[in-house]
Parts: structure tokens; C-alpha cells; sequence
């Protein structure tokens, strides 16, 4: 029996490992449903809102490996998808959107719904199949799904709502699909001029990020034999940890002094893997010996000595015979003297008897890395919050972090544990998240609710958007609180009202009851955190600039009658004296 359109897709789908799709429902994907409720290898996951349902599709293809697929309907319920979909194609997952569109008669008159969403969706997709009839099937949407599996980027398929119908005639073009991509080598001759300018090098620093997933061993391996420090990206703190040797930190406007000088003050630095997009952190002259996979991303940064494209794994098991041992020098030593008192410096800053109200919010983030499981995975919001996990929590190998670290976007904690949670409910999984970003993406706090899936959410209350302030002050800015202060209501009070389960916390006695209380809850739940809003997100080194900056932000302040966060300003000295 000849299967439609929707039907045909499903089977490409499956051969993919595809058992769930996240979407808002409408009129151009009712056959598509239709088709879902008859396949029992398929669960349709109706979220409310379509933004979500991307950020939960590229979860799940992080923490998977494979695809995650994504649903929306004709004109606004596709366009609701871009900016989820934006994030995955940021951060490099794998996720195929469904799109409805208008029936082939109505195109070009200004119909009821009607986009061209080809073109809004050129920049996000590598790929995307428009199905105009039912004999384009399976080819195109073959194509799309390899892509987003392999490729690791995101791709389109657009159903028309007088095609979906349409029985596909012939089968003749299905296959398996190809599950794994190929390893890459570098030529001999590169790996040679790679291992030489490492060799003459005096002091090797080796950084790295998520490119290195699969190499971990090999890195370690590497940096015992060259005596050299690891640094590592954001996205890269979940693969190396502070136990791991060599390892003393991470760089960037978040990172710590070890990481940075670790980078600022080598004369070689090997790059792995990592498309860090903060180039004034990376210094001029010296020596970048870069591996990537991906040619695009040679180069971009920062000049580099020597380019390898290739898989780290592989490449770094072809380049290690030949870079030759040293021992560890006055260099790795002295960065890993510098990670252990900041490390210290953090506990302290983490301290339960830090007592004073508002709450500081780091004691939260270390209570929670405290008491999370071994193998949690740990979504985090864009803003402060991100400061909070990448400095109080601590990773081991097993542990995993998502979020929208490149695209930057508010609103993605939330979908994001969802999306998680949904493809191991037994594993646990923390929200991190800031009011601001909490209150975008609330609305489908219900779907983990409804689905059972018992994810734990911690929203930094400090009814603010805290890390926009923090950029008016640095540029010498007085607060705006017209727009940077928020009105919240009691979120614990809103996870109740959702059906699962919360607490507000205001003391720092009841903060690791309240931790305990999350993890004994097997409903999704709420920890309302209340926190300062004066709390400082300092970069790994303050400059006189900055400096100057948050001086004559606080002057304009009291000139102008802004009550401020006044307490800021012992933090900043202690900080800025600790840095020069």
C-alpha cells in the first residue's frame, strides 16, 4: 500500500532514529499528525510555543548525538521556529523543521497566512526541501535529514497543505541513511609543520573547546607530554574539569585569570576545536598551530602559523609521536598557583555564611553543583546566570551543559531542560536561569508538567536584567530602570499553578533544604531565588577603563538621584585591586 507524503517522511525519519517531534499543531500539519497518531514508533510533543519547540529539538540532539525535529504550521507558526532554530544552528546541532505552507493554488496572492519562507529561512538552513509534489519524495527530505545528521547543521522540509495528502508513487530512492560521519587526517606534511612550531615553542598553551568532545583522552594525553596548561571555552566546560590535569580554566568575558594568562602569555597556542568568537583575548604575536574540522573556522579569530583540518581526535593521535616531552616549567605551575586561589576565591564567594540579604547567587549555584547527580545535565539561560554555573559549578566528565552560548539568546534555560528531560526523564536535569529569561519562554513550564518530565528550575530572581545594567555601568552609563528593572510575580507560586511544584527563597539557612526539597520532588519544580541585584559578573582581568567606567556610572547615579546598588562598589575595588 502507497503511503502519503506525511507518511513517507515519518519512515525517512525513523531511519534516522527519530521517535519524537516537538511543535504547535495547525491545519497544514493535521495530516502529519494524523500520521504520528497511527505510528506508534512516534510521539507528538505539543508545546506552546513554536520557539520552544527548536530549543528543545536541538537539545535533544545535543545530549542524543543525532536529530532533533521540530514542528510549526503555515506563516507564524513556521517563523516562530527561527530563532530556536538560530540557536542550533549557532551551537551546531543537528535539527530538521516541518513547516506547513499554503496550498500551490494560493501562492502569490497575498493569502490568508501566506510567507515566503524560503527566503526568511535562508540564513538558518544548510538545506531545504520544498515538497511541490508528492515525486520530489523521499529524495529532498532524505537530503535534509543526512545533512542534519552528519553535518550537524539545520535543515527545512515544507509541506504544502495540498501536497501532504499525496500518495508518494514510488519508494525506489529510500536507503539507509548514513548514521556517522568520517574521520578526518591531516596530510603528513601538516601534521610535520604543525609538530615543529610546537616544538620550538617555549611556552605551549593548549585551547580547546567542544570540537574536543570525542578527543579528551588524546588532549590530556598531549598536554602531560608538552608540560602545558589546557584552557578551555564555555562550551567546553562540561568535557574538562578542574580535576583533569593541566586544566586552569576557561578564557573569555566569564573566564578567570588562570585561563586568560594561560592564552595572553604563551609564544605557542594550539587551537582545538573551538570557534571562539572573542578575538581580544587572544594575543598578537605569537604562534596559532589551529585544528578544526571545518575549514571556515582557520583562521577566523586570529592569524594562524599553522592550519590542520581534521578531526582532533585523529589528528592530535597523528601529531603526538612527533611532538617531543618536556617537563612542566615555572609557566603551568605558575597558572595552576593563580586557579588555585581563584578556585578558593569562588568558595568563598559561595559560602553559606554569607548571610546578608538579598542572597548572593553564587551560594545557590555551588549548593545546587553540590547536591546535583553525577551524570545532571545543567541548561543555562543567557545573562548572569551563565557567570553563576561557569564559576560555582563543577563539571566531571559525566555531567553535561547546553545553552545558547554563541547565538546569546534570552529564553533558552527553560526549552532547553525540557528538551533534555524528554529523552531520559530518570536523568536529572537543572534549569539555570534569570528572571528576564525565565518569564520568555514560562509559558511551556506546563508541557514538562504534562509529560512528567520532573526537571528542576532555578530562576535568579533579582528583578532585573542584570547583566544589561552591568554593560550601561562598564560603559559609564547611570542605570535605567524604566528599562532594565522587571516586575515578577512569585514563580513558586506559578509552578503550583502550573500543577507541579516550587519554593521561594529569601534566607540563606533555607537554601540547602530547598535544594534538597527539588531533588525529592518527582514534579518539575521551581526554586524562586531571591538575590541581589548589585551582584558583580567580573571579567578575568579589570582594566583602569572599566574601571573608569563604573566610577563615573555610579557619579552620574548619585548626581542624578539613582539609588544604585551602592555595595557595588567594595566589590569592584576588591576586584580591581586583585587584578593589577
Amino acid at each position: 500500500m502507497k503511503k502519503n507524503v506525511c507518511e513517507n517522511l515519518l519512515e525517512i525519519l525513523a531511519g534516522a532514529g527519530v521517535n519524537k517531534i516537538f511543535g504547535v499543531t495547525g491545519d497544514a500539519l493535521n495530516v502529519l499528525l494524523e500520521a504520528i497518531r497511527k505510528d506508534d514508533r512516534f510521539e507528538w510533543i505539543g508545546v506552546r510555543h513554536e520557539e520552544n519547540a527548536a530549543y528543545m529539538a536541538y537539545a535533544e540532539s545535543e545530549i542524543t548525538g543525532g536529530i532533533g525535529v521540530c514542528a510549526g504550521t503555515v506563516g507564524p507558526g513556521a517563523l516562530h521556529l527561527i530563532n530556536g532554530l538560530y540557536n542550533a544552528k549557532r551551537e551546531g546541532g543537528g535539527v530538521v523543521a516541518i513547516t506547513g505552507q499554503v496550498a500551490h493554488s494560493e501562492r502569490g496572492t497575498g493569502y490568508f497566512q501566506e510567507v515566503d519562507l524560503s527566503k526568511m529561512f535562508s540564513d538558518i538552513c544548510s538545506y531545504q526541501a520544498i515538497i511541490d509534489s508528492p515525486e520530489q519524495m523521499p529524495r529532498l527530505a532524505e537530503i535534509a535529514v543526512q545533512k542534519a545528521l552528519i553535518e550537524r547543521q539545520v535543515t527545512r522540509i515544507e509541506l504544502p497543505i495540498d501536497v501532504t495528502l499525496a500518495k508518494v508513487k514510488s519508494e525506489h530512492f529510500m536507503h539507509p541513511l548514513v548514521m556517522s560521519p568520517s574521520m578526518i587526517i591531516p596530510p603528513a606534511a601538516a601534521i610535520q609543520k604543525a609538530a615543529e612550531a610546537i616544538n620550538a615553542g617555549k611556552k605551549v598553551s593548549l585551547f580547546c573547546g567542544v570540537g574536543c568532545r570525542d578527543a579528551k583522552s588524546e588532549v590530556l594525553q598531549l598536554a602531560e607530554k608538552l608540560g602545558a596548561p589546557i584552557v578551555h571555552t564555555l562550551r567546553a566546560k562540561d568535557i574538562f574539569d578542574y580535576g583533569d590535569g593541566n586544566v586552569v580554566g576557561l578564557t573569555g568575558l566569564i573566564g578567570n585569570p588562570s585561563g586568560y594568562h594561560a592564552i595572553w602569555d604563551c609564544d605557542v597556542l594550539l587551537m582545538l576545536g573551538t570557534n571562539f568568537p572573542y578575538d581580544g583575548f587572544i594575543p598578537d604575536g605569537i604562534q596559532i598551530v589551529q585544528v578544526d574540522s571545518k575549514v571556515e573556522n582557520i583562521g577566523r579569530r586570529a592569524p594562524t602559523s599553522v592550519g590542520l583540518i581534521g578531526t582532533i581526535k585523529e589528528t592530535l593521535q597523528a601529531l603526538d609521536p612527533q611532538v617531543k616531552t618536556r617537563s612542566p616549567g615555572k609557566f603551568l605551575s605558575g597558572l595552576e598557583l593563580m586557579r588555585d586561589k581563584w578556585l578558593k576565591q569562588m568558595d568563598d564567594q559561595a559560602s553559606l555564611t554569607r548571610t546578608d540579604e538579598p542572597l548572593h547567587p553564587q551560594i545557590f549555584a555551588k549548593a545546587i553543583s553540590d547536591h546535583a547527580s553525577k551524570d545532571a545535565i545543567f541548561a543555562v539561560d543567557v545573562g548572569e546566570c551563565v557567570v553563576w554555573i561557569a564559576r560555582q559549578v563543577r563539571m566531571n566528565g559525566d555531567r553535561r551543559m547546553l545553552g545558547s552560548f554563541n547565538h546569546g539568546s534570552l529564553g533558552a534555560g527553560l526549552p532547553v531542560a525540557i528538551g533534555a528531560a524528554s529523552v531520559d526523564p530518570k536523568r536529572q536535569v537543572w534549569a539555570f536561569c534569570g528572571d528576564g529569561g525565565f518569564a520568555m519562554s514560562m509559558q511551556d513550564f506546563v508541557t514538562a508538567v504534562r509529560f512528567n518530565w520532573p526537571i528542576k528550575v532555578i530562576v535568579f530572581n533579582n528583578s532585573e536584567l542584570g547583566f544589561v545594567k552591568m554593560e550601561m555601568e562598564v560603559a559609564g552609563l547611570p542605570m535605567n530602570e524604566e528599562a532594565t528593572g522587571l516586575l515578577n510575580p512569585n514563580f513558586a507560586d506559578f509552578a503550583k499553578a502550573c500543577g507541579g511544584d516550587g519554593v521561594r527563597v529569601e534566607h540563606a539557612a533555607d537554601i540547602v533544604a530547598a535544594v534538597e526539597q527539588a531533588l525529592a520532588s518527582d514534579k518539575p519544580f521551581i526554586i524562586d531565588a531571591i538575590v541581589s541585584p548589585g551582584e558583580l559578573t567580573m571579567p578575568p582581568t579589570v582594566g583602569i577603563d572599566e574601571a573608569w567606567g563604573f566610577g563615573i556610572s555610579k557619579v552620574k547615579e548619585a548626581i542624578m538621584g539613582i539609588k544604585g546598588d551602592h555595595s557595588q562598589w567594595e566589590g569592584w575595588r576588591d576586584e580591581f585591586k586583585a587584578n593589577i
